[in-house]
């Protein structure tokens, strides 16, 4: 008995030829056509649900959403309007009893018919402030070290320098600073910071001097650096992610521990354990570990707890692409626990009232169940071969 083609454009004369070959032929044809059928359909749905996802409602960086970025937000429309909110005390500039420098602006004939004022007396001032940046300019400071001679003996001997004065010729700390914080903390490339100096403080400087500029304060930030690293590692609760960069045009990786108060970067050209275990954090890491749901995570033994930011944007997919309501549901739990864990620490609660718990914790579940119908899990085949790690999720 002839196997059945494996292509769907089957022609008049092999179909003919198949039910000639009798009822089985036939039935192996079809059960074929039914197999590939159903394989184009999963692999037509997962294109589907790629083209459909972005990085507003699924893992994917803001880069990938090429021209199609969108901007509409996960949180709820709130019920206040927009704008200043009533009985806010707003922000306006604050009048100064004491200024940097005063403008006089004098009157010498009258407005009104031209008689000369000059000898006349001031009897007010009317008076409004202006806050403003000083000319931007670079200073040059130059140090001059005494030399003296010892009537005595008649050695030399000479000031001392101030610290990190070592150069003939040199940029001071302060401009080094500048140099470096337009490069990391606004992350301006070397080029435009060279641009942003010239036309600012008519500084002609370098790319290379911005470089051994950031070389050298990395190296003073050794110690910071390392107890950073310490605080995140010993933290109840930390926070771990990593996302593409691009290292001398070549993908590599930006590793992130972070807990409320420290945050600790890691670069490295792989994403997963291997990059970890170098990082150093995980490893000996015993609290809560908050993340993605990335499998590299999950070969470490500490308690594990998935980021809920990554769960607003996967329901939000749901709700989207299927409509399936319990996901709109879950959603709007989340956003309300999230709510009332803040006004609880706003109160100087350390947790949730018991009863609140409770009763969120049923929501949870019963919206869960409602997931579960909704999509429920694949056919177990007692009879195929075991697999290793966990069973593949069903798609919605």
């Amino acid at each position: 008995m002839s196997e059945p083609p494996p292509q769907l454009n089957i022609s008049e004369a092999e179909i003919r030829s198949v039910y000639r070959e009798g009822e089985d032929a036939i039935v192996l044809l079809v059960q074929g056509l039914l197999s590939r059928i159903t394989t184009i359909e999963t692999e037509l749905r997962e294109v589907k649900d790629q083209l459909k996802k972005d990085s507003r409602n699924s893992s994917k960086p803001p880069s990938g959403d090429g021209f199609k970025k969108r901007t509409k937000s996960l949180r709820k429309k709130s019920e206040r309007p927009s704008g200043g909110q009533k009985c806010h005390p707003g922000s306006t500039l604050e009048w100064r009893e004491n200024v940097d420098e005063v403008l006089v602006h004098g009157v010498s004939e009258c407005q009104s018919c031209g008689h000369s004022l000059s000898s006349r007396a001031v009897i007010d001032h009317e008076l409004r402030q202006v806050h403003e940046l000083p000319a931007i300019k670079l200073q040059v400071i130059e140090h001059q070290a005494e030399v003296k001679c010892c009537p005595q003996c008649a050695a030399l001997s000479r000031g001392n320098f101030p610290v990190g004065v070592t150069n003939v010729v040199q940029y001071g700390s302060a401009l080094r600073s500048v140099m470096v914080y337009l490069m990391s903390a606004q992350l301006l490339p070397s080029a435009r910071t060279c641009e942003v100096l010239s036309e600012l403080l008519n500084c002609e400087i370098s790319e290379g001097t911005l470089y051994s500029a950031r070389e050298q304060c990395f190296e003073q930030l050794a110690a910071v650096d390392a107890q950073i690293k310490a605080g995140v590692e010993a933290a109840a609760v930390s926070h771990f992610d990593e996302t593409g960069l691009r290292v001398k045009r070549k993908l590599w990786w930006l590793h992130v521990a972070s807990t409320a108060e420290l945050t600790y970067y890691f670069v490295h050209s792989k994403r997963g354990r291997a990059a970890i275990d170098e990082m150093g954090v995980l490893p000996n890491f015993n609290g809560i570990s908050v993340h993605d749901g990335w499998s590299s995570y999950f070969s470490y033994s500490c308690v594990h707890a998935l980021c809920n930011a990554h769960h607003l944007r996967e329901l939000c997919f749901v709700v989207e692409r299927y409509e399936q309501s319990w996901a709109d549901e879950m959603m709007t739990l989340l956003v309300d626990i999230k709510r009332a864990v803040d006004i609880a620490k706003a109160a100087a609660r350390k947790v949730l009232h018991p009863l609140q718990q409770v009763v969120f914790e049923q929501s949870y579940h019963r919206i869960l169940g409602h997931g579960f119908m909704a999509n429920p899990l694949p056919p177990v085949d007692e009879n195929a071969p075991k697999k290793r790690g966990r069973p593949k999720q069903s798609r919605p």
